[in-house]
């Protein structure tokens, strides 16, 4: 059985949808996040312990402050390469961003390789099913670029600036050419 829970968020930011097995978080998304629908199947809505730790774990962050401990979750359906994203992701400094490419020289380095595909990064950032707490969306494109973004891009720049990014680093291109600043 699958088990969620919705959890508000502050006005500037979608709620946020939580899932558990009864004992680990397995999935954390905005409401609105891309392919949350195929998620949505036959959840039980249930307080469990994990969703009370995992609130808390929101309530720290969404108050500004770097929480001190990381909810215990479980990842289903992790590749190899997925969790080399994953671990990687995990290593991102709260305030700090880094690039797909950036992870890409990184595993690329750790296997020995000339490169590594930006692109494969991508498709696996992407693909991360708990999102926040494992910080997807401290990925950036390069330059800046703040590409797509599963729990949409609103609430990537809202994470960020929480966070205290300095915005005038980042920009949205707006397809083509044109960009939008930050």
């Amino acid at each position: 059985m699958i088990y969620k829970y919705n959890y508000k968020t502050p006005d500037v930011f979608s709620n946020i949808v939580m899932h558990s097995d009864g004992e680990s978080l397995i999935g954390l998304w905005f409401e609105e996040s891309r392919g949350i629908s195929k998620y949505e199947i036959d959840c039980q809505e249930k307080e469990l312990q994990i969703f009370k730790e995992t609130s808390k774990w929101l309530d720290i962050y969404f108050s500004g402050k770097e929480p001190d401990f990381i909810p215990r979750y479980k990842i289903n359906g992790l590749t190899q390469f997925r969790k080399e994203v994953i671990d990687i992701m995990n290593t991102i400094p709260y305030g700090k961003t880094v690039t797909y490419n950036d992870i890409s020289k990184t595993i690329a380095h750790n296997r020995g390789l000339k490169r590594m595909s930006s692109q494969a990064v991508g498709g696996a950032v992407g693909w991360n099913p708990i999102c926040i707490i494992i910080p997807c969306h401290r990925v950036v494109g390069i330059d800046g670029n703040l590409t797509g973004y599963g729990g949409g891009i609103k609430n990537k720049v809202e994470l960020l600036k929480l966070e205290k990014n300095d915005m005038n680093k980042f920009f949205i291109s707006k397809g083509g050419t044109t960009y939008e600043k930050m």
